[in-house]
């Protein structure tokens, strides 16, 4: 039996239960998060004393801020990432503190070692490195740039 009979002996109903999820999370405008650039022209600060900065105090803490991810990994060390995955351009990617701490896309399970690498292959598209942002820490502010 073809896919089109089967689905036909289903019926419509059936076969939209079936499909729906996938066509739900394979959606460009999945509500995971919306497809955007890599940030580029990447330069800012943060004051780590301000209310943005005290949500940078632990190990492992991370914000979002100009389509970047800002952590401060286990090891108390500041880092930044594109927050537009290589793999489908969704920004979803986040800092994740388990296993020494790694960059991890929520949408399609994407992951990427502190330096970009990509540490699964979901397909691929997910051969490709996330983006890395400099960071440098003087008096108490955090610059991030490229």
């Amino acid at each position: 039996m073809e896919r089109k009979e089967f689905l036909r002996s289903l019926g419509a109903g059936a076969a939209f239960a079936l499909t729906f999820p996938c066509l739900q999370g394979c959606s460009k405008d999945d509500t995971n998060g919306a497809i955007k650039p890599v940030p580029s022209n990447i330069d800012f600060t943060i004051d780590l004393n301000s209310a943005e900065g005290a949500k940078l105090a632990d190990n492992g803490d991370f914000i979002l801020k100009n389509d970047v991810v800002v952590a401060k990994n286990l090891e108390g060390e500041f880092i930044a990432a594109s927050q537009i995955c290589s793999h489908e351009a969704y920004d979803q990617v986040r800092f994740v503190a388990i296993d020494g701490g790694f960059f991890h896309c929520e949408v399609h399970g994407s992951r990427f070692s502190q330096t970009g690498s990509p540490l699964n292959q979901v397909d691929s598209k997910t051969a490709k490195p996330l983006k890395i942002f400099k960071v440098e820490v003087s008096n108490n502010t955090l610059r991030v740039f490229e």
